[in-house]
């Protein structure tokens, strides 16, 4: 169904699992690691809020623009 054995593949319980191009593997590689500096930054950003340490509508360190509240 999957067509022919094309180049390089290891036998697993009668299927064939052929091995990622190297193009395959440095891209997912870099795309986890754009996502995860993504979670992490966000972590950063929203986590107290997130967690219930700080309200959303509390300062977001914005001390010296001038905004008397």
């Amino acid at each position: 169904m999957g067509g022919g054995d094309h180049g390089e593949s290891v036998k697993y319980n009668g299927m064939a699992l052929h091995r990622p191009k190297r193009w395959h593997t440095v891209t997912g590689k870099g795309l986890c690691a754009v996502m995860w500096f993504w979670v992490l930054y966000r972590a950063k950003q929203d986590g107290p809020v997130v967690l219930g340490w700080r309200h959303p509508w509390e300062g977001h360190d914005d001390r010296g623009h001038g905004h008397d509240h």
